[in-house]
């Protein structure tokens, strides 16, 4: 249950095993490998089960990962959500914007969160794969056209970001609703050599936030 994830929402967080990336600072890597899991795995149909027992005080579901837009029944899934009469959050990093197309066409989804890794000349070094940018650029076109309510943000991790890199993405996703800042936690990750580059290093989000925040309705940092 959260009141953190959705905004304005009571809420519960699914999570989707699987991911398109393989950004080395992310700190959920046994739902992006797979494998023996820190959740509890659940049946869909205890999960159903779940959502009716808590109708009238859970308002909402947010589904994240891992990158759920890569399961196969995924639209289907937030479909059935929807017909219960929940709000739907969904998080994305964005490579499915086929998929995410069909979300927003059949009004699916209340709110996405969609996580800018860098600018589309780094992105393929933060996210560990060879990707298609230009997959990103109308995913984010398609949030910020047709989503209902939106934010995009990139966690900043010192040693694969630096400050012009920030102001680089700021300036791509200008007039975007939201644009939210995190800040990179050396916890778990799923790349510990990941911790040699960022030793010693440090990016002041504070003055960033202060270059950019009249670019967007709304920004900040999120811890």
């Amino acid at each position: 249950m959260t009141l953190i994830d959705f905004p304005g929402v009571l809420a519960t967080t699914v999570f989707t095993v699987g991911c398109s990336f393989r950004c080395p600072f992310c700190h959920n890597p046994e739902l992006v490998l797979g494998g023996k899991s820190s959740v509890n795995d659940l049946a869909e149909k205890d999960f159903f089960k779940f959502l009716i027992s808590r109708k009238g005080k859970l308002e909402g579901v947010c589904i994240t990962g891992g990158e759920p837009t890569i399961q196969p029944d995924i639209v289907e899934f937030i479909r059935k959500i929807k017909n219960r009469g929940f709000l739907v959050k969904l998080d994305t990093n964005g490579t499915r914007p086929d998929v995410l197309r069909n979300i927003l066409n059949e009004k699916l989804v209340d709110y996405v969160a969609m996580d800018v890794k860098n600018t589309p000349q780094k992105y393929d070094v933060t996210t560990g794969v060879k990707g298609d940018i230009e997959r990103i650029k109308l995913s984010i076109e398609l949030i910020r056209n047709q989503a209902p309510d939106y934010e995009f943000r990139t966690t900043v991790v010192p040693g694969l970001h630096i400050q012009k890199d920030i102001l680089e993405i700021a300036k791509w996703l200008k007039g975007s609703k939201k644009y939210f800042l995190q800040p990179y936690r050396e916890i778990k990750i799923l790349d510990e050599k990941l911790k040699q580059k960022t030793k010693g290093k440090k990016v002041d989000l504070e003055k960033i936030i202060a270059k950019i925040k009249t670019r967007f309705e709304e920004t900040g940092i999120k811890e």
